[in-house]
């Protein structure tokens, strides 16, 4: 194993970003994707904070699940400021400190505007920024500023999506608000990379979980799988995989990066 030295900004001597022995906070990682986001830094070595909104028992099972000692569970309401503040001290509390943060939690619930009444629209859209965009920011400011505040070097990577690219036409709130966590994943790129912060984001495609698997395995789930050329959809850990080498010593030139996810189910230029 192998530490890499970085010197942030503020004055001292040059701190150090080990490859393992992290501390983890992983929002919204009771189940699907934050699940095996966790399982991944735990098997790596790390320390993780296990964030849940509601689900406490499945989050549970996600601690219970991780390889290794030293996690903690940790449950809030992150579409409130003082919710995500408290998640973070207790996170920041439980682990010793925090050293990468994944934004994960987020909301997804359709609304097509054609059959969508009005009030309804009005209240999804404010559920799907308050919790995708306003979140996301929020952790961020308060995990950066604690990193800032000792002088240490970190990571954080945002779960954004292919749909900010390809369009959501039911879901046109969830796209909206994964196109601006990617545009504030870059923001935050150049304003932290003086100390020593790298922010990075991810686009998945479809991929597989316990919430979608009645649509793969329903009369949809042939078209949603030849989306890709590979003829299938991704798997959970596929995508953890590529999170947890964002948030390695080997991934700061990486930083600001939009990295698609998606089997070239939908390329960009």
């Amino acid at each position: 194993m192998t530490d890499r030295t970085v010197r942030p900004r503020s004055e001292g001597p040059p701190v150090q970003l080990p490859d393992t022995g992290r501390r983890v906070l992983v929002s919204g990682a009771s189940r699907g994707l934050g699940r095996a986001v966790a399982r991944a830094f735990a098997a790596h070595g790390d320390h993780v904070a296990v964030h849940y909104g509601t689900r406490a028992e499945e989050a549970r099972a996600t601690l219970d699940s991780l390889d290794g000692t030293g996690h903690v569970l940790v449950g809030g309401d992150l579409a409130d400021p003082a919710g995500a503040a408290a998640v973070v001290d207790a996170a920041a509390g439980g682990l010793g400190g925090i050293d990468v943060l994944v934004n994960n939690a987020a909301v997804n619930l359709p609304h097509p505007l054609a059959t969508t009444p009005y009030e309804e629209w009005a209240e999804l859209w404010q559920r799907h920024v308050s919790v995708n965009l306003l979140a996301t920011a929020h952790l961020s400011h308060l995990v950066a500023r604690r990193m800032i505040d000792r002088g240490a070097p970190g990571r954080i990577v945002n779960i954004g999506s292919r749909g900010a690219f390809r369009g959501e036409p039911d879901h046109p709130a969830y796209g909206a608000t994964k196109a601006a966590v990617h545009a504030l994943g870059q923001s935050l790129a150049v304003s932290l990379a003086p100390h020593g912060i790298g922010v990075a984001s991810v686009a998945p495609g479809f991929f597989a979980t316990e919430r979608v698997a009645p649509r793969l395995e329903g009369p949809e789930g042939e078209a949603i799988r030849a989306q890709s050329p590979f003829g299938r959809v991704a798997d959970a850990d596929e995508i953890a995989a590529a999170v947890l080498w964002l948030a390695s010593p080997a991934a700061e030139w990486a930083s600001g990066t939009i990295l698609d996810l998606n089997g070239a189910s939908h390329l960009r230029s």
